[in-house]
């Protein structure tokens, strides 16, 4: 498997140092003239590399992810309380926001109040964690100081 991921991490490097010169050979006026007629032909393939790099990544995060959860026992109870932590404040966030009177246009049209509680919980949840966020960086150097 490690020779496999080598291999494919050294194909998609040399495809994006080739696209790479390419791109820098045409020149930054080329590029910009063909694209101002439609023509993207140049920086669609390093696009593309990098999308697939970007999925690569992404799935092994979430597969080293998920098994190291279910062959942790403790890990898994500690991202489960994070998890259940997260809810709450958003719970909270949205039993403390109620709905605006005020009516909201967005590209014309108007914010329904169920919309605008949203967004509403969205904000008090965003001060919420911002205060728990500094608050612990306090903690942590106050904590630091002590010792």
């Amino acid at each position: 498997m490690h020779k496999i991921l080598k291999i494919v991490a050294g194909v998609l490097s040399i495809a994006g140092i080739g696209f790479l010169v390419r791109i820098i050979a045409k020149g930054d006026d080329e590029i910009k003239a063909l694209a101002l007629n439609g023509d993207t032909s140049i920086v669609e393939p390093m696009a593309i590399v990098a999308y697939i790099i970007l999925g690569l990544v992404l799935l092994f995060v979430l597969v080293f992810v998920f098994k190291n959860l279910f062959t942790s026992g403790k890990s898994l109870k500690n991202t489960l309380i994070g998890i259940g932590a997260f809810l709450a404040i958003l719970l909270v966030a949205y039993l403390m926001s109620g709905g605006d009177v005020t009516p909201y246009k967005y590209n014309g049209i108007v914010a329904t109040d169920g919309e605008s509680t949203m967004v509403g919980a969205g904000l008090v949840a965003f001060y919420i964690l911002g205060a728990v966020a500094v608050a612990t960086m306090v903690f942590s150097g106050i904590k630091k100081i002590i010792k």
